[in-house]
């Protein structure tokens, strides 16, 4: 069974940083897409980033791009969000999302979620 802990949320100022982690267990995740999604108070799912456990390509959103960088450790299972440049919009609830295969940029579509980390970016 496919287990995805987050950690690192919390509150930070408008313009500063902060680093997202997700420890995933159960699979070997190597033929796995990994993923970020978020959902803001009053708003749909939204695609935040994705990477291919196996080749490390990685896809963001447009909103993010440039400021969000997703990477993985394959040795600890581990996928990392650090985020810069960040601003009040950012303000949600960040799940780690996985997938066998193929990355996709719908939320509905990610088979397996954590439960959520909670950013909080003040202005």
């Amino acid at each position: 069974q496919v287990q995805l802990v987050e950690s690192g949320g919390g509150l930070v100022q408008a313009g500063g940083s902060l680093r997202l982690s997700c420890a995933a267990s159960g699979r070997t995740f190597s033929a796995y897409a990994m993923g970020w999604i978020r959902q803001a108070p009053g708003k749909e799912r939204e695609f935040v980033a994705a990477i291919s456990w196996s080749t490390g390509s990685t896809y963001y959103a447009d909103s993010v791009k440039g400021r969000f960088t997703i990477s993985r450790d394959n040795a600890k299972n581990t996928m990392y969000l650090p985020m810069n440049s960040l601003n009040p919009e950012d303000t949600a609830v960040y799940y780690c999302a996985a997938n066998p295969g193929v990355i996709t940029r719908s939320p509905r579509n990610w088979n397996y979620w954590g439960q959520g980390a909670q950013l909080t970016v003040s202005s």
